[in-house]
């Protein structure tokens, strides 16, 4: 078996057919299908029984208690039997034929231990969608440039990614936690010898009112910026820092809790600069004072 798609499922009714029907129809065909359903309360479930009726590709489908997109991904990396694993949220879909592409990649290149391909994100809303496309097929043997000059701090998404499954051997997604895929995707790469982008296949990546990122409270947010304080201390990057810095300022105008970075005299960004004379807990609270003045303004 080469590849194995997880799908956890969570009350998609209107959106399960059409992700099922964009992986099913993928001209790509040695693969196993894993849906874990979590513990849904619409029409998913029984959706997902008609499609393992109707594909055998779908080998396999979990019913489990509400515990989360982490924990219905480990339920389906502990059953994976493909050689490498992919993701793909159930309200997301997959261009025709990427699988196929991808492994023309990857039959050539078996030495990858990741592929990440591009995304359509935001599909579906006409003034934010944009493709997030990798101009040209590069390898990292690097894990530190991946991070930095790949930026894959910015779209460390589980989905469009193609992994060797060993590398999940002993490793899960962290159950409670928001923003999970920025918190494992450190560890893999930990593991990798060589990662690499291409410019073919592309995912759907469905702008989702109730999603976690448009709906990410104070909670959520200091869950992104605890997976990345996990990293910032290994990484000197100046570019890096004032991203990580800028989670820290908007967790501390949710939550008023000014969480300390690790001490680099970075000048890059005037927000930099302002950090290095007055600390961040002024800092946190000048920006927060900012924000109410010019939305008061307005």
């Amino acid at each position: 078996m080469k590849l194995t798609v997880i799908i956890p499922v969570y009350n998609v009714e209107d959106t399960i057919d059409r992700c099922l029907d964009s992986v099913l129809g993928q001209s790509f065909h040695d693969m196993q299908v894993i849906i874990v359903d979590d513990a849904s309360t619409d029409g998913s479930r029984d959706k997902c029984e008609a499609w393992k009726e109707k594909d055998h590709r779908v080998q396999a489908l979990y019913h489990q208690d509400n515990q989360g997109l982490s924990a219905a991904r480990n339920t389906a990396l502990a059953k994976a039997r493909g050689e490498y694993v992919t993701f793909v949220d159930s309200d997301d879909t997959v261009a025709p034929d990427t699988y196929k592409r991808l492994f023309d990649i990857l039959n050539s290149h078996p030495d990858y231990d990741i592929l990440e391909y591009p995304v359509y994100e935001k599909y579906g809303n006409i003034a934010r969608q944009r493709i997030l496309y990798f101009g040209k097929d590069t390898e990292y043997a690097d894990m530190r440039q991946y991070w930095l000059k790949g930026k894959a701090y910015r779209h460390a998404y589980a989905w469009n990614k193609v992994y060797r499954r060993e590398l999940f051997r002993g490793l899960t997604y962290p159950v409670g936690k928001k923003f999970e895929d920025v918190y494992i995707l450190p560890q893999l790469l930990s593991r990798c010898k060589l990662v690499a982008t291409t410019s073919v296949g592309l995912y759907h990546y469905y702008l989702n009112p109730r999603g976690i990122t448009q709906t990410a409270d104070g909670k959520a947010m200091t869950d992104l910026l605890e997976a990345h304080l996990q990293v910032l201390p290994e990484v000197h990057d100046a570019i890096y820092h004032s991203h990580v810095l800028n989670i820290a300022l908007d967790v501390y105008e949710r939550t008023g809790i000014a969480h300390e970075l690790p001490r680099f005299d970075y000048s890059l960004t005037l927000k930099q600069k302002v950090l290095n004379l007055i600390g961040l807990k002024k800092l946190c609270q000048l920006n927060k004072f900012l924000h109410r003045f010019y939305r008061r303004s307005r």
